[in-house]
């Protein structure tokens, strides 16, 4: 927790919802212990779409679906989103899921390894949510810039590490240490690279907003 709990109880308390499906989406997914951004980080992630109002979409890390159709359903009608994910036994889920909502005509599913995923797309996006393995993130950079547009935004989801990020590298636990390297170094490249404009938010569990310039 890198914001006092307490603090984000109350914050959580005056949330008003996604609405039945996504609620109880949201519930099933807790209960299965199946991970999907958390209550604030939602509620940032529709004000910072509603700000943008973005026509083209990608997000790399799909679970159930949750936050792909979040997304459908603070944007307008005609936006579309791209998500990718690689593990077998949720793309079902996400696909009924979406189709469930109603939303298959305005997501489209990739399967696979983001790697090779992101090197096949063309075109770029307006919006880009990363919500995937934390430790690739830095490895997916080179193809997230090709694929942002000019005064797009990328959200990094997840990168504070329930605050580990501060901790010294011996304080980490050695399974967690190479996800710490990369994220660090993640979160570098995202402060330092002239293209980008970037603003990190210790919210949920921390994300990093970047504008393309």
């Amino acid at each position: 927790m890198i914001v006092d709990e307490r603090m984000v109880t109350y914050i959580n308390s005056l949330d008003e919802g996604n609405g039945a499906f996504l609620d109880q989406l949201e519930q099933e997914a807790k209960r299965e212990r199946v991970p999907i951004i958390r209550r604030e980080m939602q509620s940032f992630l529709k004000v910072l779409l509603k700000l943008k109002n973005p026509g083209r979409i990608l997000e790399v890390g799909t679970a159930v679906g949750f936050s792909a159709l979040l997304m459908c359903e603070n944007t307008p009608e005609e936006t579309t989103v791209t998500t990718i994910e690689k593990y077998e036994k949720r793309i079902p889920v996400a696909k009924e899921n979406f189709r469930k909502a109603g939303m298959e005509h305005r997501i489209t599913l990739i399967e696979g390894d983001a790697m090779d995923v992101l090197k096949n797309l063309e075109g770029s996006f307006d919006f880009i949510f990363m919500d995937a393995a934390k430790g690739q993130y830095i490895h997916f950079m080179p193809e997230i810039m090709r694929l942002l547009a000019k005064d797009g935004v990328l959200v990094s989801d997840n990168v504070l590490q329930e605050g580990e990020i501060i901790e010294s590298h011996f304080a980490v636990e050695r399974r967690n240490r190479t996800i710490y390297k990369r994220m660090r170094e993640y979160l570098f490249e995202l402060k330092h690279d002239d293209r980008l404009m970037t603003s990190i938010v210790p919210i949920g569990d921390g994300a990093a907003v970047s504008i393309r310039k």
